[in-house]
């Protein structure tokens, strides 16, 4: 795993490069002020049809492709009125389709990468004042997101581990220890 920087003029089109990797892989834009109808041109005109990019990526080994057209309005194919085009999205693995449908990538890829948009925002993509939620996030939420990040999750879950071991010895120390002493009550009382 990699960190790496997109940095340029304000304007120069990081966020759309964020934009265009968050929708492939999630259908949704990434930050939480832009939304999908937002990813239509203003001037492309009623029948134009509205074609994502594809992405292409890989991993463990693996090379996969997501073609995914966001949902818009158009012209209707019959008559002047307005339709809403549905969102579609086809996801390959070396060349084969995996699923097809919106939601259904979206699903696959949440299975794929192990985690939701909203994660992989945190993880993988801090966009412009994005970072300052980093920044801001309390203690334990901050902490989960740099475990992502930099891959220790495994020694916080050793870690974990070690600690309700060390709480259940405890908790049987001390529960033996007022065993003893009842019984050397009762062994004193007795006599």
């Amino acid at each position: 795993m990699g960190i790496f920087l997109i940095s340029g003029e304000t304007g120069a089109g990081k966020t759309t490069i964020f934009d265009g990797i968050c929708f492939a892989l999630y259908g949704e834009p990434s930050g939480s002020y832009r939304k999908q109808d937002m990813l239509r041109s203003d001037f492309a005109k009623d029948e134009t049809e509205t074609k994502s990019g594809i992405l292409n990526f890989r991993i463990a080994k693996k090379q996969y492709k997501i073609e995914r057209n966001p949902s818009y309005m158009r012209k209707s194919k019959r008559g002047d009125k307005m339709t809403r085009q549905s969102p579609y999205a086809v996801l390959y693995q070396e060349d084969e389709i995996v699923t097809t449908g919106s939601q259904q990538v979206t699903a696959q890829m949440e299975e794929i990468l192990g985690m939701d948009r909203m994660q992989y925002q945190q993880i993988s993509m801090i966009a412009q004042g994005e970072f300052l939620k980093l920044l801001y996030a309390k203690g334990k939420e901050r902490s989960e997101i740099f475990r992502k990040i930099f891959g220790t999750w495994y020694l916080y879950e050793f870690q974990e581990k070690i600690k309700r071991r060390h709480l259940s010895c405890k908790y049987e120390y001390e529960n033996l220890g007022n065993t003893l002493l009842e019984q050397e009550d009762n062994i004193f009382v007795s006599k």
